[in-house]
């Protein structure tokens, strides 16, 4: 039975929530929103911890309470530092003429061919990277190659779903995934071996039907590369690049090794990353160095992103303690009747609509790691994987459903109704015919 400061938290919550999904309307950042949420969450928490603490002492309170935070904000923390360092080493290697190769491969002059590269090189790239700064990479890139609005409008489009299905394979490729495999739900092999192919065909099938939207070649004068002008040589710039993907992917094995958390892996890519353009730039123009170092780079850093992602993990984190989490868990499973596939490709639609982190993040604590329960609901269980690769593919049915998505639709100026009426349908075959697929690896395979 809820009591009413039960009900006024999740009240909190909802309305919060509602409003983040309503950020365009309100003109108002959804990080403030975020924030407000979690303060207004603990602070009835607190009105009456008794209801929640039991076997606690009421002079004990305020000190538990304290505890509970610095447990929850030491989790949350890992996640966000893990992010903040991959989004600096991506700045550093996109400032200094890392990702200039990208812009070089993917020319060409035929519509349909460019697609195909930009869709692979998408898929490949967010799963090293991740989606939000892969997405903002190959639009930025787009740009210079393709000049005619509606065709750059299909291949953005592309790039969500590309950006979304390739970070879902990847323990860093996505925030969803980067906090399942950071909270142990997920191994490094585990979502990489089952998840792949799945995620694969969520983005072949689209891309196959999105080519016949293309027709003819790029005008020759629309479709030439430029150099961008660089104080560092080509050599230079290829250390950089190798350093900072190279590092990216080391960070799995560096944990596998030392044991160590993710987040540690990334500060040390960093600070080598950090060592080498401090090296390179000592000579340059003092403009030039100064435009490119880390210390510049860092106030580039979507801090707001940030921000929301605290807000919204530590508000979940307090439904988590009120047993909300624990009880919603409990009908989903009643009424789906066991039925992970059903479960979890629902938590997927439902992610095209709201934020996928505090939906995942719900999941987490509304299903623990239990292998008592069965295998399905162990590390690199059934559940959790097809919940890495639902509320990561699932996040491309609407343009608002992913970090990708809003990105672009901010970047191209897409409006939510295009992306509806002409994508919508395409990603839902996709998404249906990536779960299909695992079901079929599952049932052969393992």
């Amino acid at each position: 039975m809820m009591t009413s400061l039960t009900i006024a938290i999740i009240a909190v919550f909802v309305v919060g929530y509602l409003c983040i999904a309503l950020e365009s309307g309100l003109k108002v950042n959804k990080a403030a929103i975020a924030l407000l949420m979690c303060v207004g969450c603990w602070t009835l928490f607190s009105l009456d911890p008794g209801s929640y603490l039991a076997g606690i002492s009421p002079e004990n309170f305020s000190i538990h309470i304290s505890d509970l935070l610095k447990e929850h904000l030491g989790e949350t923390g890992e996640t966000l530092f893990f992010l903040m360092g991959a989004m600096t080493i991506v700045e550093i290697v996109d400032h200094n003429g890392g990702f200039n190769f990208v812009r070089d491969t993917l020319k060409t002059r035929n519509k349909r061919t460019l697609l195909w590269r930009i869709a692979f090189m998408t898929f490949f790239l967010s799963a090293i990277l991740d989606n939000l700064t892969t997405s903002i990479v190959m639009i930025m890139v787009l740009r210079k190659l393709v000049q005619d609005r509606k065709d750059r409008m299909i291949y953005a489009a592309l790039v969500i779903v590309a950006a979304n299905s390739g970070g879902a394979f990847s323990p860093i490729g996505d925030v969803t995934t980067i906090m399942l495999w950071i909270q142990g739900m997920l191994t490094t092999q585990g979502v990489i071996t089952e998840i792949f192919v799945p995620s694969l065909v969520s983005m072949l099938v689209p891309a196959f039907i999105m080519q016949f939207m293309l027709q003819g070649k790029l005008d020759k004068s629309q479709n030439i590369v430029e150099n961008t002008p660089s104080a560092l040589t080509k050599s230079q710039r290829k250390t950089i690049f190798f350093l900072g993907v190279g590092g990216l992917v080391f960070v799995p094995i560096f944990r596998a090794l030392t044991g160590l958390p993710p987040f540690m892996g990334i500060l040390l890519v960093l600070g080598l990353l950090w060592t080498a353009t401090e090296i390179f730039h000592r000579k340059a123009d003092e403009d030039d160095t100064m435009a490119k170092r880390v210390s510049q780079l860092l106030s580039r850093i979507d801090m707001t992103t940030i921000l929301f992602f605290l807000g919204i993990l530590m508000a979940v984190a307090c439904l988590e303690e009120v047993g909300v989490l624990t009880a919603l868990g409990k009908s989903l499973e009643s009424v789906s009747g066991g039925n992970h596939y059903l479960v979890t490709g629902i938590i997927g639609v439902v992610s095209s609509i709201v934020d996928n982190v505090p939906l995942v993040a719900g999941c987490m604590g509304m299903y623990p790691i239990d292998p008592v329960a069965g295998a399905d609901m162990a590390v690199d269980g059934i559940f959790w994987q097809l919940l890495a690769y639902c509320a990561g593919v699932g996040g491309s049915l609407l343009i608002i459903g992913s970090a990708a998505g809003v990105v672009v639709m901010g970047l191209e100026k897409i409006t939510f109704g295009w992306y509806l009426k002409h994508m919508t349908w395409i990603v839902m075959i996709g998404y249906l015919a990536g779960i299909f697929v695992y079901w079929i690896e599952r049932m052969i395979f393992f």
